[in-house]
């Protein structure tokens, strides 16, 4: 009985390994599968409308060329290899593609056809919708130094914003253009830009990656900033102190050009919107003055000159002290005159001195011109209430 079973076992093995013997022959008449050795440390690298391909050849020789399939298989590029004795490198661009996130799948062949395993991979490509969403860093603040240099203090950039450089554009004050190129800090960033001409502004551009390793970089379009620049001795004169045109000896005088004063205003036997306050060993003050010693009202008394600026952004600013009772108002109105109290709505801006007596303050406004043009500024006020009395020791245009 036993060696009825072994025997049984024998024929049953026998019959198998003439099946297996019957499935090589059928699917392996022209020898063993031979796979090529696949491309080793493959990665894809992101880029506008295109990716990179990036891989090694550490072993096989036999390697003739790969190919890089994608849009699930129904597109692929070719590309032949010459194979060194040592590691070799791949490398190539896939042009043409959507944005979006695609994948790729890599195989290698040698000179008989035989083909490597798949090896996949994927990268996101960039176009047309993230270059819309870029908008160039924001700058805090630009403002001209007491050296005569410009300091650009950028807007903290966040570690995933993807900020490369900002590309600066500017003029120096020989009048020599510059285009600067300064790398991106990410906080507590500022540049400074030498001999920078007052006045003038930037125009800059940012680039930015949108990934560390990304093969394209995407660039903003060119913004133009000001840069806040003290402009009172490019456009204004006899800023502070005063001078005068003429004097009584003692006080009162009138102001030199090119301010020009109202004839209300000089309400002190001939002289008025000027005074010496030389009490206060401070140089003269543009001032106006009624009620006291039987002075006359003053009603729409005006002091202004008049000059012409380019196109930009505007601060009026003026030092003043006050005993005022009515309104004064610092003004800048287009053309060559301020208006009455009653136009002030039409001028381009206007502050106002504080509503309290015996006070000092520093008193702005700001202003924009679209074009260049000539502008006036000044001083109006109606002073009908008593006894009124102000001064200002100083004014400022500034450009921002």
């Amino acid at each position: 009985m036993q060696r009825a079973f072994i025997i049984a076992g024998m024929l049953t093995l026998l019959f198998a390994c003439t099946k297996m013997d019957e499935y090589r022959d059928k699917y392996m008449e022209n020898g063993s599968i031979v796979y090529p050795g696949k491309m080793d440390s493959v990665a894809a690298f992101s880029g506008k409308n295109r990716a990179e391909i990036r891989g090694l050849f550490t072993s096989d020789p036999k390697i003739t060329k790969y190919k890089v399939f994608w849009n699930s298989r129904q597109d692929s590029i070719e590309v032949p290899v010459t194979r060194t004795s040592g590691v070799d490198t791949a490398k190539v661009i896939i042009p043409d593609l959507p944005e979006g996130l695609m994948s790729f799948e890599i195989r290698t062949y040698d000179a008989h056809g035989n083909i490597s395993i798949p090896v996949n991979t994927s990268a996101n490509v960039y176009g047309d919708l993230y270059q819309s969403a870029l908008i160039n860093r924001g700058i805090a603040n630009a403002e001209m130094q007491d050296d005569g240099s410009a300091l650009i203090k950028w807007a903290d950039a966040g570690s995933d914003a993807g900020t490369v450089s900002m590309r600066i554009k500017y003029t120096d004050n020989t009048g020599v253009a510059h285009d600067t190129l300064v790398l991106s800090v990410l906080t507590d960033m500022t540049t400074t830009l030498p001999a920078f001409k007052s006045g003038t502004g930037i125009s800059y551009q940012t680039a930015y990656l949108p990934n560390a390793t990304a093969i394209d970089t995407f660039y903003t379009a060119f913004e133009a900033f000001s840069v806040k620049a003290d402009v009172t001795a490019l456009y204004l004169k006899n800023t502070g102190p005063f001078d005068r045109a003429t004097y009584d000896g003692g006080r009162w005088g009138t102001l030199a050009a090119p301010w020009v004063t109202s004839a209300n205003v000089i309400n002190h036997s001939g002289y008025g919107g000027y005074a010496s306050e030389t009490w206060l060993n401070a140089g003269g003050f543009l001032v106006m003055e009624s009620g006291w010693s039987g002075t006359a009202n003053i009603v729409n008394g005006k002091i202004s000159q008049t000059t012409t600026l380019p196109a930009g952004n505007y601060i009026f600013q003026v030092a003043c002290y006050t005993e005022a009772l009515d309104p004064v108002y610092i003004v800048a109105a287009a053309g060559s005159a301020l208006p009455d109290i009653s136009g002030l709505s039409g001028a381009l801006g206007y502050g106002s001195f504080p509503s309290s007596k015996y006070v000092s303050a520093t008193v702005s406004f700001k202003f924009t011109l679209e074009q260049e043009e000539e502008v006036t500024l000044g001083f109006l006020a109606t002073m009908t209430s008593g006894n009124q009395y102000w001064r200002v020791g100083s004014v400022k245009l500034i450009k921002n």
